[in-house]
C-alpha cells in the first residue's frame, strides 16, 4: 500500500507540473496572439487611415496625399490620432480578446511641403519614373538636350542682336546728315543772296531732289513700339485671371512636419529635373492648354516668370521667345548670300537718298534687325496660333521678303507659315523651363498645384502644407487586464 501510495503522489506532483507548463504555455500564446493582434490593429488603422487619400489630388495630379487639415486649412493632428484609433478598436475587439488603448499620440509626420518641397518633388519623380520607365527617361532627356543647346545659343545671338543699338546708331546717322544737308542748304542760300546783291542778278539756290526709295526702317520701329501681345496672338483671347500671391505656399510661413526616421536626402540629379519638368508640362496649363477655374490658366508660364496675372507671364515669355527667334533667323539672315544682297542693295539706296554714302554700314545692320524682327514676329504668331516654326531655318523656311516689310502688320496671317517638323510653343516653354532652378520650378509649380484644389467646391481653404505623405504613432494597449504594450508603427507614401 505505502508502495502504490508514492506512485499516486508522484503522479499528483507531475501533474501539476505539466498543468503549470500547459497554462503557462497557453498564457504565453495567448499574450503572444494579443501583442500580434495588437499590431495587426495598429497597421490596419495606418492602412485605413491612409486610405482617405485626397481623391481630387490623386486624380488631377497622380499625388498621394492625406489631407491633414479635415477640409479646412491648419493641421488638426488630434482628428488624424482619433481616426487611427477609431480604425484599431473594431480589430482589438476580434477573436475575444480584451484589448483597450490606454493612451497614444502621433510621434512624428512628414509633409509633403517639408524639406523646402523635396518630399513633393520626390513624389512626382517617383511617379514619373513608373510611367516612362529608364529607356523613356533617357529618350527625354537626349530630345531635351539638344534643343536647349540650340536655343541658349540662339538666345545668346538674339540678346547681342539688340544690344548692338542698330536702330539708335541709324537714328543717329539720320539726323546728322539732315542736320549737315539742312546747313550746306542754308550757306549756299546765304551765299546766294550776298552774290545777288553785289551783282544786281537774282540766284536760285535749287535743293536736290533725293531718289525716292521705300525705307521700311521707320514703319518697322513703329511696329516695335507696339504691345508684343498684340503683334502675335491673333484676336484678343488672353485670360484675365489674377491671383493674390501673399496666400500662396512659395510666399506665406509653411506649417512644418515633425522628424521621423532618416533625413530625407535631396535628389539634385539632372535625370530627376527633366522628369519633375515634364511632370509640371503635362499637369499644368499653358495658353496653348489653358486651365479653366484654378486661378490662373496659363500655369507653366508663371512658372517661368513668376508674375501674379497670366496676361503679365504671358508677356514676358512672349519677350524671351523673341529674343530666341531673332537668334535663330539672324544666323539664317546672314548665311544667306541672296538676302544680304538684297540689304546691302537698299542700304545703298537709302544712304544715296539721305546723301550719307559713309553711313550705309549703318544702314544695313538696321535693316538687318528690322527684317530679323519682322520674321521672328511672324515665328512667334504661329507659335501661338498652335503652329510649328523651324528651330534652325533654311533659305526656303524665311517667311517675308524685305518689300513686304512695310505692310508687315496687315500681312501677318498670310505670311506665316507652319512646319509639321518644327517646334511647338509647349516645345519652347521646355525650353525655357530647363534654364529655371529646381528651387523655382518647385515653389511655383506647389503654388499652381495649391490654385488647382482651391477652385474646387469647398476647398478654398486648401493647403498643401496640411498635407500629410507619412506618419509615425505610438499606442499603448493593455491586453487582457494585464499588461500594457507599447506599439509604435509608421507608414509612408512610397
Amino acid at each position: 500500500m505505502a508502495k502504490r501510495g508514492s506512485i499516486t503522489v508522484f503522479f499528483t506532483l507531475m501533474l501539476s507540473l505539466i498543468l503549470s507548463l500547459l497554462c503557462t504555455s497557453i498564457e504565453s500564446v495567448r499574450m503572444a496572439s494579443a501583442r500580434t493582434q495588437i499590431l495587426n490593429g495598429m497597421d490596419i488603422g495606418l492602412y485605413s487611415l491612409f486610405g482617405e487619400y485626397d481623391k481630387e489630388l490623386l486624380t488631377d495630379y497622380d499625388l498621394f496625399l492625406l489631407d491633414g487639415s479635415c477640409g479646412g486649412g491648419a493641421l488638426k493632428l488630434s482628428v488624424i490620432y482619433k481616426e487611427l484609433e477609431a480604425y484599431m478598436k473594431p480589430v482589438l475587439k476580434q477573436n475575444g480578446q480584451k484589448l483597450s488603448i490606454q493612451q497614444g499620440g502621433l510621434t512624428g509626420y512628414r509633409l509633403v511641403t517639408d524639406e523646402k518641397g523635396e518630399v513633393f518633388y520626390q513624389q512626382v519623380i517617383q511617379y514619373m519614373k513608373e510611367t516612362l520607365g529608364s529607356h523613356g527617361v533617357q529618350l527625354l532627356m537626349n530630345h531635351i538636350a539638344e534643343q536647349k543647346k540650340q536655343t541658349d545659343k540662339a538666345e545668346k545671338d538674339g540678346k547681342a542682336l539688340e544690344n548692338k543699338n542698330a536702330l539708335s546708331s541709324y537714328d543717329s546717322e539720320v539726323n546728322r546728315a539732315t542736320r549737315e544737308s539742312q546747313q550746306a542748304l542754308d550757306e549756299a542760300r546765304k551765299r546766294a543772296e550776298e552774290e545777288s546783291e553785289l551783282t544786281g542778278r537774282e540766284i536760285v539756290v535749287i535743293t536736290p531732289t533725293p531718289p525716292r526709295v521705300k525705307n521700311p526702317i521707320r514703319s518697322v520701329k513703329r511696329t516695335m513700339r507696339k504691345n508684343i501681345l498684340n503683334l502675335v496672338i491673333p484676336g484678343k483671347n488672353i485670360s484675365k485671371q489674377k491671383v493674390k500671391k501673399a496666400g500662396l505656399a512659395s510666399v506665406r510661413k509653411l506649417q512644418n512636419g515633425m522628424q521621423m526616421g532618416a533625413e530625407l536626402k535631396k535628389d539634385n540629379s539632372y535625370a530627376s529635373g527633366i522628369l519633375f519638368q515634364q511632370y509640371l508640362m503635362e499637369k499644368l496649363g499653358n495658353y496653348s492648354r489653358p486651365v479653366k477655374n484654378s486661378g490662373l490658366q496659363y500655369q507653366i508660364e508663371y512658372i517661368l516668370k513668376g508674375k501674379t496675372s497670366d496676361k503679365e507671364n504671358l508677356k514676358a515669355v512672349a519677350k524671351e521667345l523673341l529674343l530666341i527667334r531673332e537668334g535663330v533667323n539672324i544666323a539664317a539672315l546672314l548665311s544667306d548670300s541672296g538676302k544680304m544682297a538684297a540689304v546691302e542693295s537698299l542700304a545703298a539706296a537709302i544712304s544715296a537718298a539721305f546723301l550719307i554714302p559713309p553711313a550705309v554700314g549703318v544702314i544695313e545692320a538696321a535693316l538687318i534687325l528690322c527684317w530679323t524682327f519682322a520674321e521672328s514676329i511672324l515665328d512667334e504668331r504661329e507659335l501661338f496660333a498652335g503652329g510649328r516654326v523651324p528651330l534652325i531655318k533654311k533659305a526656303g523656311d524665311w517667311q517675308i521678303s524685305l518689300e513686304n516689310l512695310m505692310d508687315l502688320v496687315p500681312q501677318m496671317d498670310r505670311l506665316r507659315k507652319n512646319d509639321p517638323n518644327g517646334l511647338s510653343y509647349e516645345d519652347y516653354l521646355q525650353i525655357m523651363l530647363l534654364k529655371e532652378s529646381k528651387t523655382k520650378k518647385l515653389q511655383r509649380g506647389m503654388d499652381m498645384v495649391e490654385c488647382s484644389v482651391r477652385s474646387h467646391a469647398g476647398r478654398a481653404a486648401f493647403r498643401l502644407d496640411s498635407c500629410i505623405t507619412g506618419l509615425e504613432a505610438s499606442i499603448d494597449v493593455k491586453a487582457n487586464r494585464r499588461k500594457i504594450y507599447t506599439v509604435t508603427r509608421a507608414y509612408d507614401y512610397k
